[in-house]
């Protein structure tokens, strides 16, 4: 049925360009404030009075409320639409920003404030996940979502980088009010709301969870719970084997690029498969679990190659599992998705506690092994949750008509 349309559409590949940056610039202001704690953590524990497990604290707390966010999130995000989301989660990460620079003088409230940022990071997510499902043609959704999913590293080293130039030279909270008006110049990359009418089919259409989701959903909980270590504790667990610092936090840069390259990589080979995306996660993340395993072996190759593997592999997939969400369930991709997420942000939120308890108790290999023991139950898991996809074939892709493509798109796994 033909829709009149208000204002004449930008050609497809402009409209892919334009939505690809809105992605990656709304998923960069909303997850700012996290990595910019965790950056700026010495310069504030000084001011602030809180210790590294009290920074391990508050991250959880923030991963935890992004968690409980996420499902009302993507609901927000199928009845209101992807533009007017994303700019509500970009406002409230500015806000947060600049709530922490001026109000932040204890850690409680420093708690509280990052706990509100949580839930920008949910709404830009989910926004950003159905703004690429609908406005991006089908056949280069793999490599979009693994940019977008690639920006988040970029947020790390954004955040690495206002230490020398902001916070030791004019002091942390104006690095904060610096990072406020960052995420605010990312309004306008976001691309125009929706027309209604398809906002309003995709509200009308977005399915219940299904059982198939919730199990990739604890299997993403348990493969996050594993990846998050590398970040967390990969340079402490190889400075007390005799490494440098120096060394040490090089191996942890390594990682990072090659999780960047990897993201986008992975996207980039999904885009030639018709199928079996779930099931391709499960085996990334058997090889990442080996990745895992050779962490609790002594020396630097060991290291070096459980990091490239931990890293490249390991923790790769959350972009490809958003796309294979998205392929299979088009009808309503922030809905599908945000459960999935959930599942993330769960593993954002009890993988450094749980983990941490046993690195304390009984030492970083016999973590490191637990790590790689929970990857490999979340491959089985994903394993499981492909099936169960399979038995669920996808509704009409929404937004085909915008981006070129035709009913007869229909994606299968």
């Amino acid at each position: 049925m033909t829709e009149t349309l208000s204002h004449p559409a930008p050609p497809a590949p402009r409209r892919t360009v334009r939505t690809n940056a809105g992605a990656i610039a709304t998923t960069i202001a909303c997850v700012l404030p996290v990595f910019l704690v965790g950056g700026l953590a010495v310069q504030m524990g000084d001011d602030l009075d809180f210790t590294p497990a009290r920074l391990g604290l508050a991250v959880s707390v923030y991963f935890g409320v992004s968690a409980l966010a996420s499902v009302p999130s993507g609901a927000l995000v199928e009845r209101y639409g992807a533009a007017v989301v994303a700019r509500a989660g970009i406002l409230l990460s500015a806000g947060s920003l600049l709530a922490v620079a001026g109000l932040a003088r204890s850690y409680p409230v420093l708690v509280v404030l990052l706990a509100l940022s949580a839930a920008a990071n949910a709404l830009g997510q989910l926004a950003s996940n159905a703004a690429l499902a609908r406005h991006v043609p089908a056949h280069r959704q793999g490599l979009s979502f693994g940019l977008k999913q690639a920006a988040i590293p970029v947020s790390t080293l954004l955040a690495g980088a206002a230490v020398p130039t902001v916070a030791l030279t004019a002091g942390w909270r104006w690095a904060f009010v610096v990072a406020a008006l960052a995420a605010l110049a990312a309004l306008p990359a976001v691309p125009p709301a929706e027309r209604d009418r398809v906002r309003r089919a995709a509200a009308g259409r977005a399915g219940r969870a299904t059982t198939a989701l919730v199990v990739v959903g604890v299997a993403a909980t348990l493969a996050a719970a594993a990846a998050n270590a590398l970040g967390t504790f990969v340079v402490d667990s190889a400075a007390g084997r005799g490494l440098s610092p120096a060394l040490a936090g090089l191996t942890l840069t390594l990682g990072s690029a090659v999780c960047v390259a990897a993201r986008v990589g992975a996207g980039w080979l999904a885009d030639g498969r018709e199928t079996g995306h779930v099931a391709l996660i499960a085996g990334m993340l058997m090889v990442g679990a080996v990745g895992l395993a050779l962490l609790a072996v002594s020396g630097p190759v060991p290291l070096v190659a459980g990091v490239v593997l931990g890293f490249g592999l390991g923790w790769a997939w959350p972009g490809l599992m958003n796309f294979a969400v998205v392929r299979l369930h088009p009808q309503a991709p922030a809905a599908a998705t945000s459960i999935t997420q959930t599942g993330v942000y769960a593993g954002g939120c009890v993988g450094p506690l749980g983990l941490g308890a046993i690195a304390d108790t009984l030492g970083y290999p016999t973590m490191w092994l637990v790590a790689a023991t929970a990857m490999l139950l979340a491959a089985a898991l994903m394993l499981l949750g492909a099936r169960l996809l399979s038995a669920h074939p996808p509704g009409p892709r929404l937004g085909d008509h915008e981006v070129g493509g035709s009913s007869g798109d229909r994606l299968r796994r």
